[in-house]
C-alpha cells in the first residue's frame, strides 16, 4: 500500500527473503525490525564481516531520491554538510536540523550525477519525504520516496556487491566515518576506532535480494545479522538517527561534527547553535561507550539508566543507554548519552532488569568540548590590572 506523495511506511516494505536462510531470526521489537538480527551466532557473524565476508541484510532501510538541476544546492541550503560542489560517486553525509540547532533528520548522501539518493532509517523516510516536499517552492527539483524499488545492503569495504546503477554509476556509499571531513571537526582525542570503520552500503534493485540470499545459499558469501553490524559499530563509536539522537540531540553531543557538518559552509537552519556551541560553549551532553561488567550476563537495553552512585549510596542518574551489543572482542559494550557534567573518570552504574552493571567510560566527546574560538576574557568594568 503506498501513502499519499508516494512515501511509504515500514510496513508497505516487501518482506526479505534473507528472513528464509537457516537460523535467520527477526527480533519484531529491536530496532532494526524486518531484517534478520542474527542466524545463530552473532559474534561469528561479526568476525566475518570485519573479514569482508558476510552481507547485513538492510532493506528496511528508506530510500529518498532528488532529482533536478538544483537538488544539490537546494539541500546544501538546508542541510548541515557542504554538497554545492559535491562529485558523482563522492560518499558523504548530512543533518537536517530544527531553528534551535537540534537533529530532525540524519541521511547517507551520494549523487551519481543525475539523482541525489538519501539513505535514513525506515521509519523516518516518509517524514523525510513529506518535509522536502514542502520545502521545493520554486526550485527546479523532485522529490520521491524508492524504497518499494530499490533496497540497501551493508558490508565491509572489499566485498562487492553488484550495485543499481540506474543512470550509469554503481550506488556504493562508502562510510565517511573512518575520518575527519573537509570543514568537520572532532571532538574525541587519541586513537579513533573509526579509523578503522571501512564500512559501505550499496543500493541494489529490490528484486535482487531474492539473487542474493541465492548467492549465500551457494557460499558466494555469508550474511550476518543486523546485531553483529550494531556491536561493530558500536565498537567505532558511530552514531545513528534511530538510536543515539533524542527530541533534544544537537551534533556536537555526539561528535557528529567530525563527518556530517562543515564549520565553514554558509547559512542554514540551525546552524547559528552550531557555531555558538562549537565557538563559545559546551554541548550540554557527551556520548560515551561503555565496557559493561558481564559477570552477570546482562545486557542492558536501550533506554536503561545510567547513575552515578555516591559513597553514601545515593543514586545520581546521569544519562541513558542508546545501544548495546556483545563485541567479539571487546565484551558486552554500549553507548550511553550522559550530562557533561558526569565524572569522566567515574565507574558508572547501568540499571537493568533490577541488575545494577559496573560501566567505566571510554570518552567520546569530553567535558571541555567546544569554546574553539578561545576568546579571551574582557576585564571587567573598574578591574585594576596589576
Amino acid at each position: 500500500m503506498t501513502i499519499p506523495n508516494g512515501a511509504v511506511t515500514p510496513e508497505t516494505i516487501p518482506g526479505s527473503p534473507f528472513l528464509t536462510l537457516p537460523g535467520a531470526v527477526e527480533q519484531a521489537d529491536a530496532v532494526d525490525h524486518g531484517v534478520p538480527s542474527h542466524y545463530g551466532s552473532p559474534n561469528i557473524e561479526q568476525r566475518l564481516i570485519a573479514g569482508g565476508k558476510a552481507i547485513v541484510d538492510l532493506s528496511n532501510r528508506g530510500i529518498v531520491t532528488v532529482t533536478g538541476p538544483d537538488r544539490l544546492s537546494w539541500l546544501n541550503s538546508i542541510t548541515s554538510q557542504e554538497l554545492r560542489s559535491l562529485s558523482a560517486g563522492i560518499s558523504t553525509e548530512t543533518l537536517f536540523l530544527d531553528q534551535s540547532g537540534r537533529i530532525e533528520h540524519a541521511v547517507k548522501l551520494l549523487d551519481d550525477g543525475t539523482t541525489t539518493w538519501l539513505v535514513t532509517e525506515a521509519d523516518d523516510a516518509a517524514p523525510l519525504h513529506a518535509w522536502l516536499d514542502r520545502m521545493r517552492f520554486m526550485l527546479r527539483v523532485e522529490v520521491a520516496v524508492a524504497t518499494e524499488q530499490y533496497a540497501v545492503i551493508g558490508a565491509a569495504a572489499g566485498l562487492a556487491v553488484e550495485a543499481a546503477q540506474p543512470n550509469g554509476m554503481p550506488l556504493v556509499w562508502n562510510d565517511p566515518w573512518s575520518e575527519v571531513a573537509v570543514g568537520g571537526h572532532q571532538y574525541a582525542t587519541g586513537e579513533h576506532p573509526g579509523a578503522a570503520w571501512t564500512w559501505t552500503e550499496t543500493i541494489v534493485a529490490r528484486e535482487q535480494l531474492e539473487s542474493l540470499v541465492q548467492q549465500v545459499r551457494a557460499g558466494t558469501f555469508s550474511a550476518a545479522g543486523s546485531l553483529a553490524a550494531e556491536a561493530l559499530r558500536i565498537a567505532a563509536w558511530r552514531p545513528r538517527l534511530q538510536s543515539e539522537v533524542d527530541e533534544r540531540s544537537i551534533p556536537h553531543e555526539l561528535d557528529w561534527l567530525r563527518s556530517a557538518v562543515h564549520l565553514n559552509k554558509g547559512c542554514y537552519r540551525g546552524q547559528e547553535t552550531v557555531a555558538k556551541v562549537h565557538n563559545l560553549g559546551h554541548p550540554p551532553r557527551r556520548l560515551v561507550m561503555l565496557l559493561l561488567d558481564g559477570s552477570d550476563a546482562v545486557l542492558p537495553p536501550a533506554g536503561s539508566n545510567v547513575v552515578l552512585v555516591g559513597d553514601d549510596a545515593a543514586r545520581k542518574p546521569v544519562g541513558r543507554i542508546t545501544s548495546s551489543g556483545i563485541h567479539h572482542e571487546l565484551g558486552p559494550v554500549a553507548l550511553a548519552i550522559v550530562k557533561r557534567s558526569a565524572d569522566p573518570a567515574a565507574v558508572l552504574t547501568v540499571e537493568a532488569d533490577g541488575i545494577d552493571v559496573a560501566a567505566s567510560q571510554e570518552i567520546v566527546v569530553p567535558a571541555d568540548a567546544g569554546a574553539t574560538a578561545n576568546v579571551p576574557r574582557l576585564p571587567r568594568l573598574g578591574a585594576v590590572r596589576r
